[in-house]
């Protein structure tokens, strides 16, 4: 790729062009809108393109209702409307016109689905009121899994499920949310403590298994529902608001052209398909972002998780070790060298269970840094002949801040190079095909250090910068992280949160 170079003294400031994707019939484009509406899914004619994506749907009526009739919508296209202040032009630069699912991804979104679940609304909403956290979000969930069990006596395979929820839930069943009008008195915290300590009570039954389980609504249906190897795509009933007007009061929302594209997006990569593969991945290379998460904010513990994103845009997630990783002086995490040994060689054994090729190069992505001890352990666990190089990868807000003279910011794409091993990227930024700036501050940079083995500083940012562009779980132009390591704490949040779920499944679509 052709680079445009600037040199202020030692430094030199890079413009990389925006990196190209790969679609149907081995036709590129950089943005998604345009290669999907133009030239259809990367899969498309692969025995990976779910030709119908058989699902199902769980939900309210109220939910079910508004799922049917988005399912219905789904087939058609959709463009954003001209208001007073914004031509035509600018909004579908901005918000791209959604041609239907159909013609995107060469697939038919059915409007019935294979199987539905009907949940009680008032009971849903009284149990997402509960006064302790974790027994509300133990209590909704109790009232989906039975969906799951139909499912696995179903004669048809279900490629996804759709789980609608009323907004209040999800309020409701966040890690720190807070109910002002519960539904019961509670427990003390005392009683809490020694609950989740496994303490039984005389006279009051409880369920034990709820405070083995994050308080929080999306990680623990996730976690607890792959055992049944169905992804889940978890949709606010908000969000199925057919009509770009807004009422006051209402959430806010994008466009229903960037909603349909963003679910399509989502449902077909969770349904089997890929909806594109980066042009500039390189055979035998593969990028793996390694997650550390604590146990608790009180002390040292923590646990760390590994996923790995390989030159075809899949992805695989493996759950390490429980220690004392986090060291509070530095605010940063390390593992021993024994863990980190058996951490990635855990995630190369299951990459090569799924994938069998063999690798070339394999880059580490770190938020902390990476010490020498760990990356000899990491060292030992690389394969014969196969380059290991570490790259500390975080966003920088006290990082130096570049300017252009017009009134937009910084192109997407810029890197200052500071050294042979170390620069600034923006991932954030203008962006041509847009017109515009997509955000709302000042772009951040992402602060790019090689810290072990050797590599040249401008391929590493083109790596990262591509890697902005596989999150499949919505369909945008780039985002302001690698995947690596943008998607670290949702990975992170699911496996380490929900300790004692098993049959953790390796694929990254049920973590997204």
């Amino acid at each position: 790729m052709p680079m445009r170079n600037v040199t202020y003294g030692a430094e030199e400031v890079f413009s990389l062009d925006e990196p190209l994707l790969e679609f149907g019939e081995g036709q590129y484009a950089v943005d998604p809108h345009d290669g999907l509406a133009l030239y259809g899914p990367y899969s498309q004619g692969m025995a990976a393109h779910p030709v119908s994506p058989p699902y199902m749907v769980i939900g309210t009526p109220e939910g079910i209702a508004a799922m049917r009739a988005w399912s219905e919508a789904m087939n058609q296209a959709h463009a954003a409307t001209e208001t007073k202040t914004t031509t035509s032009l600018k909004l579908h630069r901005l918000w791209p016109p959604y041609p239907g699912f159909e013609v995107a991804f060469g697939s038919r979104w059915s409007t019935t689905p294979i199987t539905t679940l009907e949940l009680n609304r008032e009971e849903l909403l009284n149990a997402s009121r509960k006064k302790d956290s974790h027994e509300r979000c133990f209590a909704v969930i109790e009232q989906i899994m039975p969906a799951f069990e139909r499912a696995r006596k179903h004669d048809a395979k279900i490629a996804v499920a759709i789980c609608v929820v009323p907004d209040d839930v999800w309020a409701n069943c966040r890690t720190e949310s807070r109910v002002a009008n519960p539904t019961d008195v509670g427990i003390t915290s005392s009683t809490k403590k020694s609950r989740m300590r496994g303490q039984g009570e005389l006279f009051e039954e409880f369920n034990a298994e709820q405070y083995h389980f994050s308080p929080d609504f999306r990680r623990q249906l996730k976690a607890r529902t792959m055992r049944y190897d169905i992804p889940i795509q978890i949709i606010r009933e908000s969000t199925l608001k057919l009509s770009d007007e807004k009422t006051f009061g209402e959430r806010g929302l994008t466009r229903l052209s960037d909603r349909m594209w963003n679910l399509g997006t989502a449902l077909y990569y969770k349904a089997g398909g890929r909806p594109w593969k980066l042009h500039s991945a390189r055979e035998g290379v593969c990028y793996i972002g390694i997650a550390f998460r604590r146990a608790n904010k009180g002390n040292r513990t923590a646990c760390c998780a590994a996923q790995m994103f390989l030159d075809s845009g899949d992805g695989i997630v493996f759950l390490g070790e429980y220690g004392p990783w986090y060291s509070p002086d530095k605010n940063q995490f390390h593992i021993e060298r024994d863990a980190a040994k058996r951490l990635l060689k855990g995630i190369l054994k299951t990459y090569s269970d799924l994938e069998g090729k063999p690798l070339a190069e394999v880059f580490l992505h770190c938020r902390s840094s990476i010490s020498r001890d760990e990356f000899q352990g990491y060292s030992e666990a690389c394969p014969p002949n196969c380059k290991l190089v570490a790259v500390r990868v975080k966003s920088d807000s006290y990082g130096p801040r570049l300017y252009r003279t017009s009134s937009m910011p910084v192109l997407r794409g810029t890197f200052l190079k500071m050294s042979d091993r170390s620069g600034f990227l923006y991932a954030s930024g203008f962006k041509p095909r847009l017109g515009t700036y997509d955000g709302w501050e000042t772009p951040v940079p992402l602060r790019i250090d090689i810290q072990h083995g050797g590599a040249k500083i401008e391929q590493v940012a083109r790596d990262i910068l591509g890697l902005t562009k596989l999150n499949y779980n919505a369909c945008k132009l780039g985002e302001s992280q690698p995947v690596t390591v943008g998607f670290s704490d949702a990975v992170g949040e699911i496996l380490i949160s929900n300790p004692t779920v098993a049959d953790r499944r390796p694929s990254f679509k049920f973590y997204i």
